[in-house]
């Protein structure tokens, strides 16, 4: 990793948005980050389900350069999951729920762990293993209030949601506390239809949302 764990992680919450790719191949995939990159979303999370994800992390990684692309490995299950990611040069990992394998493994390389949780307990049980981003996942299920809920008693937390996050709400996230927002399909839908440019042109308004959330 050419990039320090901390350094990742201020690039992400300096944009506030992470993209979730999900495709059905690799050269989708990599539309999909490059349509997002040209809308100034630099951090693009690809996720397992895609086939062959970890040849797509790698083509990323050789098409773009570091300063253009942060890139991170989703729906990562197991800590054999996280460790094929890293090495394909994954630079942060994030999975649906919390496992500890995976938190200890990507300790140990110095590598952003962000776990999915709902429950204040699992937020604490992911924190104290050392989570550097909790993504409450699914968003939608609990709302942007519950990020103000968390944060009375957990005024610490480092959270994310994903799942439930659009162009209507995402302002309400972040000034709820959000240190970013994922969002999936609901940027990355018109490339189901080879609209790449549509893509792009959502991902700008979500990085002008984030800003102006912010002021």
């Amino acid at each position: 990793m050419d990039m320090s764990k901390y350094e990742t992680l201020k690039r992400i919450s300096d944009v506030g948005v992470v993209a979730v790719v999900r495709a059905e191949n690799e050269d989708e995939a990599s539309k999909i980050a490059e349509a997002c990159i040209k809308g100034g979303i630099p951090a693009i999370e690809v996720t397992f389900t895609v086939p062959g994800a970890h040849k797509v992390i790698e083509s990323l990684k050789e098409r773009f350069s570091s300063e253009e692309l942060i890139v991170g490995a989703g729906t990562v299950l197991d800590s054999e999951t996280a460790r094929i990611a890293i090495l394909a040069g994954s630079e942060y990992i994030v999975s649906p729920g919390f496992d500890l394998e995976t938190a200890k493994l990507c300790n140990k390389y110095q590598v952003p762990y962000m776990p999915g949780c709902i429950t204040i307990t699992e937020i604490l049980t992911a924190m104290e293993a050392g989570a550097d981003v909790i993504k409450i996942f699914p968003g939608n299920m609990v709302g942007p209030g519950y990020i103000k809920a968390v944060k009375g008693p957990l005024p610490q937390s480092v959270l994310m949601p994903t799942g439930g996050v659009s162009l209507d709400n995402v302002d309400q996230w972040i000034k709820n506390g959000c240190v970013a927002v994922g969002v999936g399909g609901a940027l990355t839908a018109p490339a189901k239809t080879g609209n790449y440019e549509e893509v792009t042109n959502l991902a700008k308004q979500y990085v002008a949302k984030v800003k102006e959330a912010r002021q």
